[in-house]
């Protein structure tokens, strides 16, 4: 009978755990269903596919607005891949290639009108560095994985990692990038013919080889830089700007005008491509060469190769590019979400939904035979200067470019290696933030640190470890603030014998691992010496969102530290999720409301008054003097009858 009794015992406290297991079930499944509804909603279908968006609401002003900003980037990105091939250390078809495709991809998935995305001088010669000794082959697996990489990223959203990296160590990063890329230019800006690695290799070889110098080639590159440099100017011209009063013949002039300046670098090119035909019989300048003619074949991306007559697998690849893999992902992601927080105006970008744009783009790309690809800052100004309406200009631009593969390519072997250079430069020089320096030094001086850091190491060593010294200079300086976080220290008094005097101490950061020690410090500091060993200490938590479990012992040992000498801690406006947390290492931690700190302490005997001057007792207590601290004061109000209390503070 007994066993039977406890066995229905049993079957009675099992009964409630599996109704409550099969709700669990039942909530599971629930949320997952909701989860799948809106996975394949509408919205989210607009949101993952924008052209849905915009594409019902095309119209013939639209059209006009893309055609021309197409044909406009279209003429800037033909001369700018062909230059950005050579730097990436690749033929100038492969520049080409990389300059379409991405065009009709980020047209489905783009979400931001002005971007355009294509090789870049960042791209090319971080390209370089990491596949430039490999050939071409190694360069279209590098936009293959750079494709897989950047679409994983975006589907478990990853976006938010790019916070880690502030604005100064990209500065640093792009500054130091356009000054080496610049410096690689000089070679051909001057004629001369030799490879080197880094900036201070190619200034030590420019030296060696000056005496090769080609006056033709200079005096073309430097032609082509200052025209390139005036006409970059032109379109701020007063007299180019547009008017509503505007005649329709000085509109037409004014609009030719500005398609002159924005495409200048095209301009160039053909100009200089003609001389050098003209002059071919004495070639005076060194020019681009054969280029392949057509179109890139649709292919899988390599997955072996053979250089040199050495066979490499595709784990032979791998290792062979190295830290490329990640860096080159990142560094794409970084340029292409910077550009389009630049270009949004009011607009939030979504950072998930441009990583999966920019990840179908290296992926397709791959398929073509693209280097790596991310948003281009220069073209993405002209773009937008253009007037561009939706991301369908980049149709026009990537046909164009398809265009002059299939019919210009047999001409662009007249391109003189000078005007290239020229083009480069002055794309990349533009890129040197120098005017950031002041703003950084009169906000916070702190963040010269990463600025230069980053800056020096990028110059000087590899760019990708420039980002990585950056970042960690960056943490590190994230940390010291939070490890030194400030302190407000007030001392409360009433004079008569009834009311209670007490410290009040409130930290102006969370309480976290890296600041327990210094919190912990500085309380034990004015509990002993301006609190006397007596006093009760209030501690505000006001700005206290979290605990985490270093911080929360260094809370128990200050309270059995106070405890030992029979001294009153008090803490106040605790979250209950911190008051949890606080509670479960010590249970004895006095924690009460504001409305409550008066009556606890008032229930206090004997009660203390302070004796002495406070700023005079305890000067290295560090202390921000607030605006006004009897408004901040618990106690205040508490009773009106009350004398008012006496505030001081302790000022450093």
């Amino acid at each position: 009978m007994e066993e039977n009794g406890e066995a229905g015992h049993c079957l009675l406290q099992a009964k409630p755990v599996v109704q409550k297991m099969e709700r669990n079930d039942a909530g599971v499944a629930e949320s997952v269903k909701k989860y799948v509804r809106k996975l394949f909603s509408i919205n989210t279908l607009k949101k993952r596919l924008p052209i849905l968006e915009w594409g019902p609401n095309y119209n013939l002003e639209c059209l006009e607005g893309d055609v021309l900003a197409g044909f406009t980037v279209g003429l800037t990105v033909i001369p700018q891949g062909i230059a950005y091939a050579l730097v990436a250390g690749l033929e100038p078809n492969y520049g080409l290639y990389s300059a379409f495709m991405g065009c009709f991809v980020y047209l489905v998935f783009g979400s931001c009108k002005d971007i355009t995305i294509g090789p870049t001088a960042i791209m090319a010669i971080m390209t370089h560095e990491y596949s430039g000794h490999g050939g071409a082959d190694f360069a279209v697996l590098l936009s293959f994985l750079s494709g897989i990489i950047i679409l994983a990223a975006g589907i478990c959203n990853l976006g938010f990692l790019i916070t880690f990296i502030s604005k100064p160590v990209i500065s640093g990063f792009t500054s130091a990038a356009a000054i080496t890329i610049a410096s690689t230019q000089l070679k051909g800006l001057l004629g001369l013919k030799f490879s080197s690695e880094g900036l201070i290799d190619t200034f030590r070889k420019l030296i060696e080889n000056i005496y090769d110098f080609r006056w033709p080639d200079f005096v073309l590159g430097m032609s082509c830089t200052v025209i390139l440099l005036l006409l970059r100017k032109m379109k701020e011209f007063r007299f180019l700007k547009p008017n509503s009063g505007d005649a329709t013949s000085t509109r037409a002039l004014k609009k030719v005008g500005f398609l002159i300046s924005v495409g200048r670098n095209a301009i160039v090119v053909v100009f200089a491509a003609i001389l050098a035909f003209l002059l071919d019989g004495d070639q005076p300048f060194l020019i681009t060469g054969e280029v392949k003619a057509g179109l890139p074949s649709f292919e899988l991306p390599p997955f072996s190769t053979v250089v040199n007559n050495v066979t490499y697998s595709f784990g032979d690849m791998l290792s062979d590019l190295g830290a490329g893999v990640p860096i080159i992902p990142l560094i794409s992601i970084l340029e292409s979400i910077a550009i389009a927080s630049a270009f949004a105006g009011s607009k939030t970008i979504d950072a998930t939904q441009e990583m999966l744009a920019l990840g179908f783009c290296n992926l397709a790309g791959s398929f073509v035979q693209s280097m790596p690809v991310t948003g281009s800052f220069s073209r993405t100004a002209v773009n937008a200067t253009s007037g561009v309406k939706t991301p369908a200009g980049g149709i026009v631009t990537g046909v164009l470019v398809i265009l002059a593969l299939a019919v210009l390519t047999p001409y662009f072997k007249y391109i003189p290696k000078a005007t290239l250079s020229a083009v480069i430069i002055c794309a990349v020089i533009f890129m040197v933030e120098y005017e950031i320096v002041i703003p950084l030094w009169r906000i916070r001086k702190l963040d010269q640190l990463p600025l230069w850091g980053t800056f020096v190491v990028c110059l000087f060593w590899k760019l990708e470890y420039g980002i990585l010294v950056g970042v960690v200079i960056n943490i590190c300086v994230l940390l010291y603030g939070i490890a030194k976080t400030k302190l407000d220290v007030s001392t409360v008094m009433k004079q008569d014998g009834e009311d209670v005097a007490y410290i009040l101490v409130e930290p102006h950061d969370g309480l976290f691992f890296p600041s327990v020690d210094h919190v912990r410090a500085q309380v034990s500091k004015v509990g002993c010496g301006m609190a006397q060993s007596r006093i009760p200490v209030v501690i505000d938590c006001s700005h206290f969102t979290g605990v985490d479990y270093t911080a929360a012992k260094g809370v128990k040992g200050l309270c059995t530290e106070f405890e030992k000498r029979q001294q009153t801690l008090i803490f106040i406006n605790v979250e209950p999720s911190l008051e949890t947390s606080l509670t479960y290492l010590y249970d004895k931690i006095r924690i009460t409301s504001t409305d409550q700190l008066y009556n606890e302490l008032k229930a206090m005997s004997p009660i203390e008054e302070l004796t002495g001057s406070p700023a005079s007792l305890h000067n290295d207590i560090p202390n921000n003097d607030r605006n006004d601290p009897e408004a901040r004061n618990p106690l205040l109000g508490a009773n009106s009858s009350d004398p008012k209390p006496v505030i001081q503070k302790c000022n450093p």
